[in-house]
């Protein structure tokens, strides 16, 4: 083994040599944050995603059986999988797995029976994107493996399927998109109608990428996240019995056409649509900052994003605010916001080296004094996208 590699990768390597007594094919897939452009993907918007240096790792090699023998070292448990009847199985971690067989085969291209460990340090919960990383890593293996000659936009697409039908949650691509395609120091602009994407540089210098972990998730996240695409469908019928219906989605939308039907819309339906259409011209404008280097550019826009997201697209709650709201005097952040669908989670931030640690301390006594919540943080760095480590 390669000294370059972590710690879990090599430990995720020698628990696969003690097991089966072979070398095996090792492949690596980060996780990844979302530094501007949410609730924009399913509007046909954009997105700026980042690869980061937490990933899974997956350890595997052909079976000489049709069944094939599967360790994940996070759970501490192991399954005995039959690749001739593959289905969804109790024990949930396995199907992320599984799923990605399903659809290889039903791509119709054929899977050996292989035995594989793995394990993983992008912290679950955290909003960058644990699942995705482990399909995209076992996707990414197989592919080798197999000779299955995917290339990495239809392991995306693939990934993405999966999730949908056998894990049956109907997220987006990006988080699949970015954990293949991602580069250090650089950011995807994906472009959420066609898939089509973009690399642009994310120079941070004396400056780092922050989360801070909220520890909450408020349970009405999964019933506001599908009223809200509603009332973004809502507002599109509406555009297009006004203006045409070549205005397939908010991505058609100009901020001023909004503006300029106020009291036509319901004050609900005209918000949502004002931060989707601001946003994705948010994300637009931001990636000329990173072209430009203009970091504090960047970052007054993403503290924009939150205050949309807040009062707009109402998908906040009092812990991301308070978090944001306290960086907001800090002359060592240069912008804050809360990332993914919202109602719990963590802000991204983006914090001066030096002042990293005091910072967390600070907001770590007043986030308990105020939520009566203890606060994580998760400092981390832009990384490489799905590669063969051995």
């Amino acid at each position: 083994m390669r000294q370059s590699h972590t710690p879990l990768a090599n430990w995720v390597a020698q628990v696969f040599q003690q097991e089966f007594s072979v070398d095996p094919l090792l492949v690596a897939s980060p996780g990844r944050v979302n530094l501007i452009g949410e609730h924009t993907d399913y509007n046909h918007g954009f997105v700026l995603p980042a690869a980061v240096d937490k990933a899974a790792y997956v350890a595997l090699a052909p079976s000489n059986l049709p069944l094939g023998k599967w360790i994940s070292l996070d759970m501490e448990a192991s399954i005995e999988v039959n690749f001739e009847a593959i289905a969804p199985v109790s024990e949930s971690w396995a199907n992320y797995l599984l799923g990605i067989i399903d659809q290889v085969q039903k791509s119709g291209k054929s899977v050996k029976p292989f035995n594989c460990v793995f394990a993983g340090d992008v912290p679950i919960g955290s909003g960058m994107s644990s699942s995705a990383a482990l399909e995209s890593a076992v996707i990414f293996a197989l592919n080798q493996m197999n000779d299955l000659g995917l290339s990495r936009w239809e392991m995306a697409q693939l990934a993405q399927r999966s999730e949908n039908e056998f894990i049956g949650v109907k997220c987006g691509i990006m988080d699949m998109f970015a954990s293949l395609h991602g580069k250090a120091n650089q950011v995807i602009r994906l472009d959420c109608r066609d898939l089509s994407f973009e690399y642009f540089p994310l120079e941070l210098g004396d400056y780092r990428i922050v989360l801070f972990d909220t520890g909450v998730k408020h349970s009405l996240a999964d019933s506001a996240y599908n009223t809200r695409r509603q009332q973004c469908e809502t507002g599109v019928h509406f555009f297009q019995q006004h203006f045409g219906p070549h205005l397939q989605s908010l991505r058609d939308v100009s901020v001023t056409m909004v503006q300029a039907c106020r009291s036509l819309l319901p004050a609900e339906v005209y918000n949502r649509c004002l931060y989707v259409t601001e946003e994705i011209q948010r994300t637009l404008s931001a990636c000329d900052e990173l072209q430009k280097g203009d970091l504090a550019a960047f970052g007054l826009k993403m503290y924009a994003t939150h205050e949309g997201l807040r009062h707009l697209y109402e998908v906040s709650c009092a812990e991301l605010d308070s978090l944001v709201d306290a960086t907001q005097n800090e002359s060592q952040v240069l912008g804050a916001r809360m990332m993914g669908g919202g109602f719990g989670g963590c802000t991204i931030n983006i914090v001066h080296n030096d002042a990293v640690e005091d910072l967390f301390e600070k907001l770590r006594l007043a986030y308990l004094k105020e939520m009566n919540q203890h606060l994580t943080m998760y400092k981390v760095v832009t990384g490489e996208g799905a590669r063969v480590l051995a």
